[in-house]
């Protein structure tokens, strides 16, 4: 059931009043007082941006989105990349199918449309990596199309405003309705980025500052119910919990031997230390006897690691050996350089369990 609220355009005023003058600051965004010296939104940094951030802080992008504009100033010259060095400059950053679907999407956009990027939210979602939020915050910002923006934060905000009563993730198309009667034809970009700041310094998920909010006089949630509890969530189902094990080789030289992983699957293309056969499916071996070569394998541990679908527990193996005795096809990396290989978190955490100090550099 949709409720009755204030008109769209009086809160949509409130909204926007409120963002020119309590917006954030961000590396990728073009302010209201930006815009009113000439300033327009880069494509390429909104889409840049809008792929980082998903499932990520702001706080954690800021760095990422700064350091691949200092290697890839242009989306040409993302294209012209190397794969590997894309993924070692994500790697922290999670999820990594985005890594490389940004990469592909950046080819498709140099060699198919001529670095410039569709302008359209069907266009848009015609490149690779990009789905229906990403077109629609993309046509919003970089372009200001009239498109429903709907995140994490945007969500909350809806669903209090409107107290959505059904669940999520069912309740996405009313509430995609909402935001599209809300967002205005003259300042799409900057509605959907108020309704992204509204949600992330005021409408929090929790204790909501609700006396600051420019929708305070017409939130139902606050009016009728209590707004931490909206949006509305249908029962989490339990990460079931997979195993594995994780084998860190370390040399004469103190380097540490790593391998690429398939280009396929969960971590595609990413660097790894040896480890067995897990899965988001299925446990893979965890016992010393899994081991990649022969050598004199200690235990040293475990460590914990939770994935979106799934929560995996390595037991983690180091043994001092010669290179030779490896007789397998990958490298052997200076613990000094490690920071800099392509490995995601769950292995920095197995290389750290092994060897304690690997990455006190990259810590301090």
């Amino acid at each position: 059931m949709m409720h009755d609220t204030p008109k769209e355009a009086d809160a949509t005023f409130l909204l926007l009043d409120w963002y020119d003058r309590h917006h954030r600051d961000l590396p990728w965004r073009v302010s209201p007082p930006m815009a009113r010296k000439g300033a327009v939104a880069d494509p390429y940094h909104v889409w840049l941006s809008e792929v980082m951030l998903q499932q990520t802080t702001v706080q954690a992008v800021r760095a990422y989105f700064n350091k691949f504009l200092k290697l890839w100033p242009t989306i040409d010259d993302l294209a012209a990349a190397d794969t590997e060095d894309v993924m070692k400059a994500w790697a922290g950053l999670g999820y990594y199918a985005r890594a490389r679907n940004l990469k592909k999407c950046a080819e498709a956009v140099a060699g198919e449309h001529g670095g410039h990027f569709p302008n359209t939210e069907e266009g848009l979602k015609a490149l690779p990596g990009i789905g229906d939020y990403t077109a629609a915050a993309i046509a919003a910002i970089a372009f200001n199309r009239r498109s429903a923006v709907l995140d994490g934060n945007v969500e909350r905000v809806i669903s209090r405003l409107h107290a959505i009563e059904t669940p999520l993730p069912a309740a996405k198309p009313e509430m995609r309705a909402r935001v599209l009667a809300l967002t205005p034809e003259d300042r799409p970009g900057d509605f959907a980025q108020a309704m992204m700041d509204l949600g992330a310094t005021i409408c929090t998920p929790k204790r909501p500052a609700c006396s600051l909010c420019p929708f305070r006089s017409s939130c139902l949630a606050l009016a009728t119910a209590d707004p931490e509890t909206f949006p509305r969530k249908a029962e989490k189902k339990q990460k079931p919990l997979r195993l594995g094990a994780a084998f860190v080789a370390i040399d004469n030289s103190n380097a540490v031997y790593l391998q690429k992983r398939a280009d396929t699957g969960l971590l595609g293309g990413m660097t790894e230390v040896p480890g067995t056969g897990w899965t988001a499916r299925r446990d893979g071996e965890t016992s010393i006897y899994a081991q990649p070569f022969a050598a004199r394998w200690e235990p040293c541990g475990a460590i914990t690691h939770v994935f979106t679908h799934f929560e995996l527990h390595l037991s983690v193996y180091r043994a001092n050996v010669q290179r030779a005795e490896t007789g397998a096809n990958g490298w052997w990396e200076p613990i000094a350089s490690l920071k800099a290989q392509a490995l995601p978190t769950v292995m920095k955490k197995a290389i750290a369990q092994a060897i304690p100090n690997a990455f006190k550099a990259e810590r301090s």
